[in-house]
């Protein structure tokens, strides 16, 4: 993997991006991201999460779609397949999934601004730095070989396995609240699918998502978001695996938080 692209934008947004990763991932050791079960008023306003996952979400879409059309190489094939996997996952990530929330009605904000302006800073650079890479590759690197090359193969597997992963978790949990009865219990146990082993399979399956992007891109994008994913979503598993024991006393004591039958 190459760092210095010799656009200077480019490497100072990227240098940017690790440093942002290194941030998040000390500072997961002090601190859960303020949403869901975790939320607090403490730091400011808190919004609807529909609201406050599409805001923190849609840079990924309109800025990377503005950096991918503004490159020269934007309809060769391998781009355009590249972009297609980024759209694939912002398509459920950014526009189904907040869209899809239930939330009990009448119940207050749980997705604090702060998380929110974090969260936009960090889909921002993400679409540039992806969008700009695909369209321009400045190493001469996603010619149509790529496609056979066996990182890129690999790592789609590995992607595909994850987003179907988290896809199956996001909707299991989903469903916990019934349609006809919103007002009903909060929080339940979940079962099936990839709880059957961890308390967090979506986590799970984020981790492993972009960890075969990282592969099937070969690329340090790719690796600056599997660190800011691994570095906010393994504390978080760890916290919310202890709140499930605490508060449901009949919960599985065979489920591990993150990884199954380690972690």
């Amino acid at each position: 993997m190459h760092w210095y692209t010799g656009d200077t934008l480019y490497d100072t947004v990227l240098t940017a991006a690790f440093a942002f990763a290194a941030f998040v991932i000390i500072g997961g050791f002090f601190a859960q991201s303020s949403y869901g079960r975790f939320s607090t008023t403490k730091l400011g306003l808190n919004l609807n999460p529909k609201l406050g996952w599409w805001l923190m979400e849609i840079p990924a879409t309109v800025v990377f779609l503005i950096s991918y059309l503004a490159g020269p190489n934007r309809f060769e094939p391998t781009s355009l397949v590249l972009a297609g996997i980024w759209m694939l996952h912002y398509a459920n990530r950014g526009w189904f999934f907040p869209l899809a929330i239930r939330q009990a009605p009448g119940k207050r904000g749980t997705f604090n601004v702060s998380v929110i302006v974090m969260g936009m800073l960090v889909t921002s650079m993400h679409g540039y730095l992806n969008g700009t890479l695909f369209s321009h590759d400045f190493f001469g690197q996603y010619t149509s070989a790529w496609l056979t090359d066996p990182r890129f193969l690999v790592g789609l597997v590995i992607y595909l396995c994850g987003f179907a992963l988290l896809v199956n978790s996001e909707s299991i949990v989903r469903n916990l609240r019934d349609k006809k009865n919103p007002g009903g219990a909060e929080y339940r146990i979940p079962f099936g699918g990839g709880f059957r082993f961890v308390t967090s399979p979506a986590y799970l399956g984020e981790i492993i998502a972009w960890s075969g992007f990282a592969l099937l891109t070969w690329a340090l994008p790719g690796v600056a978001i599997l660190l800011i994913t691994a570095g906010n979503l393994i504390p978080r598993a760890m916290g919310t695996h202890g709140w499930y024991r605490e508060k449901f006393p009949e919960y599985p004591t065979d489920r591990k938080a993150l990884i199954p039958y380690v972690l």
